[in-house]
């Protein structure tokens, strides 16, 4: 009579020693390219968020003596052709070139969830028109109505990221819809509607939780996208003004001073951006993969 319950506790202790935990899940999703990827990832956002305190100079004071200078104690990575700390502008342009993407993509998985979940629900006439929205703006590139956005309002960071949301609603939206007319017709659904629940009750704690991971997949892949776009943007002259660091502008004034024959603002405003696309373009793959295989 004691044996049995000894061994019940013996099995339940050693389930909660091999129960992996969250953080171990997540790495096991991720692999080693992933943590790589997300480590990378980390030091910029690190560098960018303790900018204030970290960079060495005033990304904006100009010190002409140093113009153009190559790296050395005083400036780790050069300066620009008004003198400016290469590095200081760096970690401040990892700011916009973060926040503005993340903006962006948080704007149009609101409004693509939203959208998705009303089609998938309403089914029928609303659907249609809301799936011909979707069209619409996805025969359309993102960066346009990002341009068109400038030319009405004016070329800033704000102007920039509303066009930019609008042109990535249908990527998160067509994605959420597939998964949730396909939750919509679960027993579950029909279950809680049988009980009385409303529609906007159903989708939000029912489906909504059950298509989580395919949004959150959805939004990191897509974030890659809009730091591209961003950045290109402010290269045309059209998005962040100077003086403000950011680094789509500094790739731009590093090509005039690559016909002096120094190239180091360029290029490492161009590695900055190919290393955060790249980080976030993993996690998104891994996260994507692993969103796929649990539908």
């Amino acid at each position: 009579m004691t044996i049995a319950p000894r061994t019940t506790q013996i099995a339940l202790a050693r389930s909660r020693n091999q129960d992996p935990g969250a953080f171990t899940l997540l790495m096991r999703k991720l692999g080693p390219l992933g943590i790589a990827a997300s480590a990378v990832l980390l030091v910029f956002v690190l560098a960018a968020a303790l900018a204030p305190w970290i960079a060495p100079y005033d990304p904006d004071f100009p010190d002409l003596l140093s113009a153009l200078s190559g790296p050395s104690a005083q400036h780790l990575l050069g300066a620009d052709a008004l003198g400016r700390d290469l590095l200081s502008r760096l970690m401040w342009g990892a700011r916009i070139t973060l926040l503005g993407p993340a903006l962006v993509i948080l704007i149009a998985t609101v409004v693509g969830v939203v959208l998705a979940l009303l089609a998938a629900w309403n089914r029928g006439v609303v659907d249609t028109v809301i799936s011909w929205i979707l069209d619409v703006l996805f025969a359309v590139p993102g960066i346009v109505f990002g341009l068109i956005a400038v030319a009405i309002f004016g070329p800033n960071l704000m102007t920039v990221v509303v066009g930019l949301s609008i042109g990535y609603i249908p990527y998160v939206a067509r994605v959420v819809r597939g998964a949730a007319l396909r939750e919509r017709n679960m027993p579950y659904v029909q279950a809680a509607w049988l009980q009385g629940q409303s529609g906007f009750g159903i989708s939000l704690r029912q489906i909504l939780p059950n298509v989580q991971p395919i949004v959150t997949a959805q939004a990191v892949f897509s974030l890659g996208f809009a730091v591209v776009d961003l950045a290109a943007v402010s290269f045309l002259g059209l998005g962040v003004q100077p003086p403000t660091a950011d680094l789509g502008l500094m790739v731009k004034s590093g090509f005039d001073s690559m016909l002096r024959g120094q190239a180091g603002e360029a290029i490492t405003a161009g590695l900055a951006i190919v290393l955060i696309v790249w980080s976030i373009t993993v996690i998104g793959d891994r996260l994507t993969s692993n969103a796929r295989s649990i539908r």
